[in-house]
């Protein structure tokens, strides 16, 4: 069944904002008794159903609310250095926001080779209804945030109660304890994020910024991962330690 985030609180009986009503109307050809589920602001999921189309506007009522368990136990940052292509940070967006990411900043790191310099707002506006889709098709419950930093100075003076370093350095070390050991300690509810860098890596002295601030280094397994690929690897360790184990 689709789902649609809703804008705000609606009443028993309602209509449908301009794009969500194109895309049930038109696109999936809704008719009378067809059914979708929709997430209003405070996550209430429940389930609509047509009942009427008014000049191709849809009315549709609600039916019963439904339990919707689909959310990380941990808010989850992904804090990533600006990759090269377009195509490199859409992909990240789509599939950490299908792997339950919270919050996505792209960050202008010392090696980035990409620039964003006056055309970030545009770019995030793209990569926030990415995200905005994915949500949609991987049903989950809110939509995660899409930023962008100008430079790692800015994300310095964020909090969170667990914050990590993905490495490359680390991995050819071959550190491996600190990542099992992080999500060990974290609890429900706790924030937790982990910076990564772009194609050509964080820079020594960036990292040692990070670290100077509670930032801990991790390897995430011996292998080399591309920038796009590193934050799914995360994610999907997280969902393991504290999903699924």
């Amino acid at each position: 069944m689709q789902r649609y985030f809703l804008p705000t609180v609606v009443e028993n009986q309602f209509t449908l904002p301009a794009d969500i009503n194109h895309h049930l109307a038109t696109v999936l050809r809704a008719v009378i008794g067809t059914k979708a589920e929709f997430v209003l602001p405070d996550q209430t999921v429940f389930i609509g159903q047509v009942i009427a189309k008014e000049s191709g506007a849809l009315v549709l009522e609600k039916l019963a609310n439904i339990d919707s368990h689909v959310e990380l136990p941990v808010a989850a940052t992904i804090i990533a250095g600006v990759p090269k292509g377009d195509k490199k940070a859409e992909l990240v967006v789509q599939k950490a926001t299908e792997l339950g990411v919270t919050e996505i900043i792209f960050v202008a790191t010392d090696w980035s080779v990409a620039k964003w310099d006056g055309k970030a707002a545009k770019k995030i506006e793209r990569l926030q209804k990415i995200a905005n889709g994915a949500a949609e098709q991987a049903h989950r419950t809110i939509i995660p945030t899409i930023k962008y930093a100008p430079s790692l100075t800015t994300i310095l003076a964020l909090t969170f109660d667990h914050k990590l370093i993905a490495w490359e350095e680390a991995a050819k070390d071959g550190e491996k304890a600190t990542l099992a050991q992080v999500l060990a300690d974290t609890q429900y509810g706790e924030t937790i994020a982990c910076v990564f860098g772009p194609e050509g890596g964080l820079s020594p002295k960036e990292v040692a910024q990070l670290t100077t601030i509670g930032y801990q280094v991790a390897g995430l397994g011996p292998r080399i991962l591309r920038t796009e690929t590193a934050p799914l690897y995360w994610l999907s360790a997280i969902s393991f330690a504290m999903e699924l184990a």
